[in-house]
């Protein structure tokens, strides 16, 4: 069935200096409607006709909400499109916030962002033409080549980030190299299915969506994208954080382990 519908997740927290900005990029990005972008890239004709973008807002105590609530988007009506909306949720994480807003959108195709754009809106129909044949679509810095996009991210992040992926494949992902690319597409059934089953609030709720997908039989894809590190990023090293991480790695295939033979029944299938 060809897509008719798309959902952009945009999760923000304390965004009141970033937010229009990165609105105003993507909503130019999405009015042009044309067949190319920079670079060669896909442009926004190659997108569903109906376009929602959902900001997120996390509990902000600044002027997130008030700036997106502003916005002419916001006050589009009938038909128009693309369309802005806007969700607020309690403090309580990206992790919580994502899935507050997955679980919100009703269109064909759902994909989140980081509302800083760091992922660029032309890389939007690269993961909406993967979901056209898989479920789960991730989007990752790392390139066919093997170069990696991280490389513009501090040194203490890239070793932070080494070291995660290292626990994080040996428990519970498996091969998936980029599990923390904040750019991620789903069918609706798909989305709809994994973050009501999303326990982790924390920065790993990425990886307990992986290992759900992967767990419940999803078709999923690896999608190579152009990547920037934007500065003014709200994660800090802590050893809070650290001790958060290494719990939530760990508990995530512990809490969801009869997830696979859930969907198996479900499907009318025997156990084996």
């Amino acid at each position: 069935m060809t897509a008719r519908s798309l959902t952009l997740v945009l999760p923000a927290y304390n965004e009141a200096e970033r937010i229009e900005p990165a609105l105003d990029e993507l909503f130019g990005y999405l009015r042009r409607r044309g067949e190319a972008a920079r670079d060669g890239a896909p442009g926004s004709g190659h997108l569903p006709p109906r376009v929602e973008v959902l900001v997120v807002d996390d509990g902000s105590d600044d002027d997130t909400a008030n700036l997106v609530r502003a916005r002419p988007e916001a006050r589009a009506i009938g038909d128009e499109t693309p369309i802005l909306n806007l969700l607020t949720v309690p403090h309580g994480g990206k992790g919580a916030a994502v899935k507050a807003g997955m679980l919100r959108a009703q269109s064909d195709l759902i994909i989140f962002t980081d509302a800083d754009m760091a992922t660029p809106p032309d890389m939007i129909p690269l993961l909406a033409e993967a979901l056209a044949e898989h479920e789960v679509a991730l989007g990752s810095r790392i390139q066919p080549d093997g170069s990696d996009m991280r490389k513009t991210q501090p040194l203490y992040r890239r070793l932070l980030g080494k070291g995660f992926h290292v626990l994080a494949s040996i428990w519970v992902v498996g091969p998936v190299k980029d599990t923390q690319c904040g750019f991620k597409g789903f069918t609706r059934a798909a989305a709809h299915d994994l973050f009501a089953r999303q326990r982790v609030k924390s920065i790993v709720f990425d990886v307990e969506l992986i290992y759900l997908a992967r767990r419940r039989g999803y078709d999923v894809t690896v999608v190579p994208i152009r990547w920037g590190d934007r500065r003014g990023s709200r994660m800090r090293a802590r050893p809070g954080l650290a001790l958060q991480v290494a719990w939530d790695l760990f508990r995530i295939p512990l809490i969801h382990r009869g997830a696979g033979a859930a969907r198996r029944r479900e499907a009318g299938q025997q156990e084996p």
